[in-house]
């Protein structure tokens, strides 16, 4: 291992199981700069929902990549990975922390460059998504990136669709094109895998403290911008249903329960993808925590293993 790299800490894992906090203790402890790694907190406008550090937070350690970028400007794994490299060559201890684990990959194994299909592709990839729903357009895509998305999965589809148009390849034919691994670092993680039981019961917690810390009013605030509901930060988790609520369509205690299944759900799929995936060179270069809470125990584990 060359002297030259650097130490990246990665701390990952499904929604609501403690990262932010333990990402915080580790940055006090190492004078280290947070990097969001959290696909909705890269967004300014709901930062209760998204779960967002809060202001006070924010200022009393260095966050980087926390609401940034304006709802009708979608976020991409391209365009984070570039601003997480600028991050990253500009901190002196970098803290990578999320759960979005298509960025965290993007980042440490690369990704493939696509060019900018441009606006007008993009414009019509928006109405016809509109027109003919995603299950139409999902069959205009090349065969090879098709058979890679579901029919219902519009935003992806229109994506798709819009890179087929405006490059004249299809989106598997991008992804196929070689990319590079990051240099220059070695990653360190804790993984965060608590029990399911423990999960759910997490999340149906917080998201009572969102409601109680104005959820509500977030998510109308953004409704009445009368955004494309295909927009990632419209299907954050908790948005669809309280969205729902507000249209008079079922109660708020039907939307809690709506919202709360389907984080729930969504945290499978993370912990899951999380145990199959490799961002680490090495098993020794992680651990796997199964408590959520920032365990001193676990801290000292991590800071007496890995060298910084």
């Amino acid at each position: 291992m060359s002297s030259e790299q650097r130490t990246l800490l990665i701390i990952a894992g499904p929604t609501a199981s403690g990262k932010s906090a333990l990402a915080m203790t580790l940055a006090r402890r190492l004078g280290g700069t947070i990097i969001n790694a959290d696909a909705m907190q890269c967004y300014r406008d709901l930062r209760v929902l998204t779960a967002r550090p809060d202001e006070t937070d924010e200022a009393a350690l260095p966050h980087r990549l926390y609401g940034v970028r304006d709802a009708a400007a979608p976020a991409n794994a391209a365009w984070w990975r570039a601003a997480a490299l600028t991050e990253l060559a500009q901190a002196q201890t970098p803290i990578l922390c999320g759960g979005t684990g298509l960025y965290l990959s993007a980042l440490v194994n690369g990704i493939a460059e696509i060019p900018d299909p441009g606006e007008a592709a993009r414009a019509e990839a928006r109405q016809l998504l509109a027109e003919i729903g995603p299950a139409a357009l999902h069959a205009r895509l090349d065969a090879a990136t098709a058979a890679k998305l579901k029919p219902h999965d519009s935003q992806r589809i229109a994506r798709a669709y819009e890179v087929l148009r405006g490059t004249g390849h299809g989106l598997a034919w991008w992804q196929a094109r070689p990319t590079a691994r990051l240099t220059g670092w070695r990653a360190r993680m804790i993984l965060l895998d608590p029990p399911r039981a423990d999960l759910r019961t997490a999340v149906a917690a917080r998201f009572d403290a969102m409601l109680a810390a104005g959820a509500l009013a977030e998510a109308q605030t953004l409704l009445a911008r009368g955004l494309d509901p295909a927009l990632p930060l419209l299907r954050a988790h908790g948005m669809p249903e309280l969205a729902a609520y507000l249209r008079g369509e079922i109660s708020l205690m039907e939307a809690t329960a709506r919202a709360v299944a389907a984080t729930h759900r969504y945290t499978k799929r993370q912990a899951t993808w999380f145990r199959h995936q490799k961002l680490v060179d090495s098993p020794d270069m992680q651990i796997i925590h199964s408590r959520i809470d920032d365990s001193t125990q676990l801290l000292e584990s991590f800071l007496s293993s890995f060298v910084i």
